[in-house]
Formats: C-alpha cells, structure tokens, sequence
C-alpha cells in the first residue's frame, strides 16, 4: 500500500514509511513500521484513523514505546506514535492537564514546579501520560486512578468522547481503554496543594528507590510481569535462581530479576523465548502462571 495521499494530507514529515521501530521503543528492539506516523494535533489522527478505517489499513497505536515489545518483522499497516509530536500541558489551580504523549515524568516535574503534590510516584516511570493511564501504571502504593479525573478518547471511526475516572474502570494495570482499544488525546490529572521542599524530597527518595534497584543502564520495557496473587514476581524469580539466565542478547537483570533488558543486540525473538522460558520454569517448579505487562506487537 502506498501512503501518498496520506502525506499530502498530514504533512511528508509526520508518515514515515518503513521505519524501524528499533527506533521508537525504550527496548531499542523491533523491525520497520509499513507506515509510522507522527500526529501533532487531534485533527491529524482524525485523519488518520478515517484514511486508516476507509482502506481497511490495520491500525496500531503506543506512546513512547516503554512498554513495548515489537517483532522483528516489524508493523504492517499503520502505526500511530503519539509520543514524541502530540506533547504539552497546562495548569489551572490544581488541575494538570496533559495531551496524549506528554512524557509521565514531565507531567511530575510539572507539578512540582507549581507546588502541586500526588505525582510524585511517577517521577521515574517511563512513558506517557496516556500511556500511563491506559494501564494504570503505578509505584510505591500510587496509581494513575488515584490521581485521574478525566479522560477524551478517540474511536476507530473518529468519534471522540470525555470519559470520567469511574468509567475508565481502573484495575491492577488496566483501565478501559485495555479492551475498547481507543486512543486517548488527552488526560485531565486532579492534584494537592504541597509544600514544594516536601514534594522534591518525596521526589528525590523515589528516585534513589529506584536507581539502587531497577537495571536503568540498560535498554529494557520496564517490568515485564504482573504481579501474581500472593507473590512479588522479582523476588520469585531471584528465589528461583533466574537472575542473569539470558537467550540471545536478553537477559534477565541480575539488579532486579523482574526486568529483562537488552544487554546489546538483542532481537525481539531473544525476548519472546526468554519470557516464554521463564514462565515455563515458574509454572513447572512453582505452579504459578505469570501473565506479561508489556505489550507485543507486530510480525515475529
């Protein structure tokens, strides 16, 4: 499929037409997008997602890749990164609000300038604000659904509509959005008035948590499991030995076995084998089945 007139449409500059999606994610692994495209404003993925729907295109959407693993054969179809062009954010008293790809910690280093407290916990997690709420991401006892108040989507066939906290349906790492599969635009995000020393402070201790046991010097999408009933999935497997077991160029992090990282050259089949390994082995010996956080996508 040639994407010609998409670009006349958006711009030259915002499709891309086989770009390696390597390129995009946090994993640095993943092979080329048929046509990756780079929205600025609601209207551009309005369009895109009628050009999209009328050519019965298949349609993929993420952030800024952190959560993400892309095969090695790349995305056919098209591909919407809202991360990157599709940013901003504005304060009004004690609401932030952020538009679909505004980065989770420049949400958080916002708030904070403005002596606004409750997303000190995000401080550190990778990924966008939409992102962030299409899974509930959370740390250290926070969630995004402690801190959300609403929410404008975008469906397959254009229409947008403003969901409130109690109809995103928050859960351990899901929201609504999980299933129906629409694009969050934009984020509405309620906070406090704080003592701006306290919520640096808070800050600061948050990030040294997580510098002292998170593999940040590597290439990796973050926590790879959920945690099962009953258990932390990190200490499970350092129980089990798993710390530094590796296929390929993925390993598990020997900093904290929750984390696979890319220790160079990775591909997206390395991972994928090193997952499936591990689950095997703690179905096996433990009788616990792991289900993934992050997300697969595209050809492997």
């Amino acid at each position: 499929m040639a994407y010609s007139e998409l670009k006349n449409w958006l711009a030259a500059d915002k499709v891309l037409e086989n770009e390696p999606l390597k390129n995009h994610t946090t994993f640095h692994i993943g092979g080329p997008a048929d046509c990756l495209v780079l929205p600025a404003t609601p209207d551009d993925v309005a369009l895109t997602l009628r050009y999209s729907r009328d050519r019965n295109a298949p349609l993929f959407f993420f952030g800024l890749g952190s959560n993400l693993l892309v095969g090695d054969k790349g995305i056919r179809g098209i591909t919407i990164k809202m991360g990157g062009r599709f940013t901003g954010w504005e304060i009004r008293k004690n609401v932030l609000e952020a538009r679909a790809g505004t980065a989770l910690n420049i949400c958080a280093e916002a708030a904070a300038r403005n002596a606004l407290g409750g997303m000190e916990f995000a401080e550190g997690i990778p990924g966008s604000v939409a992102g962030a709420v299409f899974m509930n991401a959370g740390a250290y006892g926070r969630e995004m659904k402690d801190v959300v108040e609403e929410a404008e989507a975008v469906d397959g066939d254009g229409n947008r509509k403003i969901y409130t906290k109690e109809e995103m349906d928050f859960s351990y790492r899901r929201s609504c959005f999980t299933a129906s599969g629409d694009l969050i635009l934009r984020v509405k995000i309620r906070l406090y008035n704080e003592n701006p020393r306290m919520i640096r402070e808070r800050m600061k201790e948050l990030a040294q948590l997580r510098q002292n046991r998170q593999p940040l010097g590597y290439p990796s999408a973050g926590s790879v499991f959920r945690r099962p009933a009953g258990y932390f999935t990190g200490k499970l497997l350092e129980e089990m030995g798993l710390k530094g077991y590796r296929v390929g160029g993925a390993q598990v992090s020997e900093k904290h076995a929750g984390f696979i990282i890319n220790t160079g050259g990775a591909t997206a089949a390395d991972v994928r084998k090193l997952i499936a390994d591990i689950k095997a082995k703690v179905m096996e010996e433990r009788g616990v089945e792991l289900e993934t956080e992050i997300k697969m996508a595209g050809e492997f």
